[in-house]
């Protein structure tokens, strides 16, 4: 995969989330936890891609995953291999008991040796080494992830075990979806829906999809309609990559993996954890769907036309047609919350032309550093943000100028 291709699928996660918004916390990213996570996020359905450098526009939300906090520590663990609590592997169902919205800011934190402890409570019988644990009182995430990672042999072989913990804010979920078989090398995959409506998502796939090596990653994601997304992998092997496998399979049965994930001790974890993402609003312009539907009329040039637009306070999917070709169009207008001068908005507009009225316009486009050429104009006019970039869906039918005309519009208008 070139570095182009590699660039652009680490930003499908943060482009594709309805929440993804424009924060100043990201610049306190863990590099090395986001690197670490950024694969199985790439894993996820995707509705958009907007690649290259236009992606540093926005790019506003992301995992973060796993970087270890606690002191290696070498154990043996003797829970049950299925644990009976609800939820586990004995139920037909699973439970994910829902943490109120108000118990996120006021439930106590957790540190990363509680949460390497309820882990390793969930697993089988073995020894653990190299065990880390990463609690929501942790700094650089901002109480946003929990997880743990740790080496289990239960005899037959070292396996390198993860789990990361998340909530995301209402709507903000994205579902998962079993990949295609054709184009990724996977052995089994199902999405459940349990009682409580959470749903279940289980693989048994493999490190590098397009098969280059035999070492197999096996997955476990749960998410909730509490926000909650607790993912589990699993490899054959002590070290995600670049290391031999040790056994033929990973440890646990995927109904093991449903057990750990669906297992009412998160609950707790859950509750103590601030919901990640953008809150959109207070980003919310005061501009609904049908309003900026009715703006984009106005802009667009004749002969095109909106045919569905979808996406919440923030960002829109436009679908647009120009008689029977079809195109889609990325909208987003945004009230910034950041400071005069703040650091993050002056590095994404860094270099901007300043137009006569005082607003700040970023192209990109064919000739800049993008490298697949989708074509995005951003402009920044006082506490206002408005983006229009060419969507991934049909044919472009907006050209770079076109879509400037639509950023930099005096019709768009704060309504909060």
């Amino acid at each position: 995969m070139s570095e182009p291709d590699k660039f652009e699928d680490d930003l499908l996660y943060a482009i594709t989330r309805t929440g993804e918004g424009f924060r100043t916390e990201q610049s306190d990213l863990v590099a090395g936890g986001y690197q670490r996570g950024r694969r199985r996020w790439r894993r996820r359905s995707t509705v958009a891609v907007v690649g290259g450098a236009a992606a540093l526009a926005l790019v506003g939300t992301g995992a973060v995953y796993l970087t270890g906090s606690s002191p290696s520590s070498t154990a043996t663990v003797s829970a049950a291999a299925a644990p009976s609590t609800a939820g586990g592997a004995g139920s037909a169902t699973g439970s994910a008991t829902p943490a109120s919205a108000s118990s996120a800011s006021a439930a106590p934190a957790v540190t990363g040796d509680e949460v390497l402890a309820a882990f390793q409570a969930l697993l089988p019988k073995g020894e653990t080494t190299e065990a880390k644990g990463r609690g929501t009182n942790d700094g650089p995430a901002k109480g946003t992830f929990a997880g743990a990672d740790l080496v289990f042999d239960d005899g037959h072989g070292k396996s390198l075990l993860q789990i990361g913990i998340q909530k995301h804010r209402k709507g903000q979920t994205q579902d998962r979806s079993c990949p295609d078989p054709k184009i990724n090398r996977i052995d089994s995959c199902a999405v459940t829906t349990l009682a409580d409506g959470s749903k279940l998502f289980l693989s048994q796939g493999y490190e590098y999809p397009d098969g280059r090596a035999t070492t197999k990653e096996w997955l476990a994601v749960l998410t909730g309609p509490d926000g909650r997304e607790i993912m589990m992998s699993e490899w054959n092997a002590a070290q995600e990559k670049g290391s031999p496998d040790s056994r033929p399979n990973p440890p646990l049965t995927l109904d093991q993996l449903k057990a750990v994930v669906t297992d009412k001790s998160w609950d707790r974890i859950v509750a103590a954890l601030q919901p990640d993402g953008v809150d959109n609003s207070q980003q919310d312009p005061g501009l609904s769907l049908d309003d900026r539907k009715a703006v984009l009329a106005k802009l667009l040039p004749a002969g095109v036309t909106v045919t569905k637009i979808d996406g919440n306070e923030v960002l829109a999917e436009v679908q647009l047609a120009q008689g029977t070709t079809t195109g889609s169009l990325l909208l987003r207008v945004q009230k910034l919350v950041q400071q005069p001068g703040d650091p993050t908005t002056e590095k994404l507009f860094e270099g901007a032309t300043v137009l006569p009225e005082g607003g700040r316009l970023k192209l990109y486009g064919p000739g800049t550093s993008n490298p697949k050429n989708q074509q995005m104009a951003d402009l920044l006019r006082g506490d206002l943000r408005v983006m229009a970039a060419q969507g991934s869906t049909g044919k472009p039918l907006l050209t770079l100028d076109q879509l400037k005309a639509i950023a930099t519009s005096p019709e768009w208008k704060l309504k909060k």
